[in-house]
């Protein structure tokens, strides 16, 4: 039902679009979102992997859905995955599961052993909160306030088990 494939510049307008039609984010989380693609999409000599996209498209080529992730400064196998969104329209048909499956099938790939995700404490972010937690992610960290008062940020973390070796050649 959705393809999943990479978000090059020319979907900045509908990535646009889909951030703000999803009402989960402020204007400020928007414009940050949107200047890290524009940052890695539109300025030649970005390394690839300080923020990496994946993005899922309906059967009318629409954007569905997108997933901002990449390595952690200074750790060693440790991702954040920065954004995950989805048009409200294909929300509970399995975008955001299919999208965080990718990024993880692409981290354990590159033998990565933790991945990392910051959401809100607020209500409004219970979804989200249930999401990461029916997938395995589980609350590593809370700061109380972070936001603002009452507004804690919720720090989820789940271990990858990286594919296994390539059998020597000649064995």
């Amino acid at each position: 039902m959705y393809t999943l494939g990479p978000l090059d510049a020319p979907h900045r307008t509908a990535l646009d679009t889909l951030l703000r039609a999803s009402h989960a984010f402020s204007h400020e989380e928007i414009e940050v979102a949107l200047a890290l693609f524009d940052e890695t999409t539109l300025t030649p000599g970005t390394p690839p992997e300080d923020y990496e996209f994946v993005a899922a498209f309906d059967r009318a080529g629409s954007l569905a859905g997108y997933c901002c992730y990449g390595a952690t400064p200074g750790t060693e196998g440790t991702y954040d995955v920065y954004w995950i969104a989805v048009d409200p329209v294909h929300q509970g048909g399995g975008v955001g599961s299919r999208l965080l499956a990718e990024v993880e099938r692409r981290l354990a790939e590159r033998r990565a052993r933790l991945v990392v995700v910051e959401t809100s404490g607020r209500d409004g972010y219970e979804a989200a909160r249930r999401f990461y937690d029916a997938r395995g992610y589980r609350v590593a960290a809370r700061l109380r306030d972070f936001y603002g008062p009452a507004d804690d940020r919720l720090v989820f973390t789940r271990h990858l088990e990286s594919p296994p070796s390539p059998a020597p050649s000649g064995a």
